[in-house]
């Protein structure tokens, strides 16, 4: 049984294999998301960057509650930069499609993490090692949409509560099939330390 992972690189909010839609397969040991201010450098289109230039391109902190409006991914395949268009806080639901070949044995989850070891939250982007403080929050909208300004979960780590179950809580997949969620960036007015965040996501699941 194989997982495929896929960002919407289009703008039509439509199922992955939809005629018309633009879906990038993501390479886990190579791709990247980028949440940033952008710039003209750091924006649809363009080669991967620096890191100096994604640096100087990030979102200045500004003692307001910021919610994160740009999301790239680097497709390192193409050497490029592709926009995540639905991303954010939108009423989107085809955003990010987990794609199974197969039935599962158990509810296929995402987590976030510090890296690749899976044991750690201590990222200032994970909340530091708090999860009810993550910038990052998540929906499942394997379902359906995820309504106007929601909220979803704050995501960090495998706690209750701070991880997608895929599959809305229905529990394992009976055959192959297509999840998908929402994803964005809530940075707080408290925040003052800035720098790169690179946490991991992680899908888990059990397999027959």
């Amino acid at each position: 049984m194989a997982l495929t992972i896929y960002a919407n690189t289009g703008t039509q909010d439509s199922e992955l294999g939809t005629t018309g839609t633009e879906f990038t397969e993501i390479s886990p040991a190579n791709d990247d998301l980028i949440f940033t201010a952008g710039s003209n450098v750091v924006k649809d289109g363009e080669p991967i960057p620096s890191q100096s230039d994604l640096i100087q391109a990030g979102v200045i902190l500004s003692g307001l509650e910021q919610t994160v409006a740009l999301y790239l991914l680097a497709d390192v395949s193409a050497n490029e930069l592709k926009e995540i268009f639905n991303m954010g806080n939108e009423n989107k639901r085809y955003v990010m499609a987990f794609d199974f070949d197969g039935a599962t044995a158990s509810e296929p989850v995402l987590e976030l993490w510090d890296d690749s070891d899976l044991d750690s939250i201590d990222g200032t982007t994970l909340g530091a090692g708090v999860p009810s403080s993550s910038w990052w929050r998540g929906i499942t909208t394997t379902s359906g949409l995820p309504g106007v300004n929601w909220v979803g979960s704050r995501l960090a780590g495998s706690g209750s509560g701070y991880f997608l179950q895929l599959n809305d809580g229905n529990g394992a997949l009976s055959g192959a099939d297509t999840l998908y969620c929402q994803l964005k960036i809530v940075i707080p007015a408290s925040a003052t330390v800035g720098g790169s965040a690179t946490p991991v996501f992680a899908v888990k699941y059990t397999s027959n």
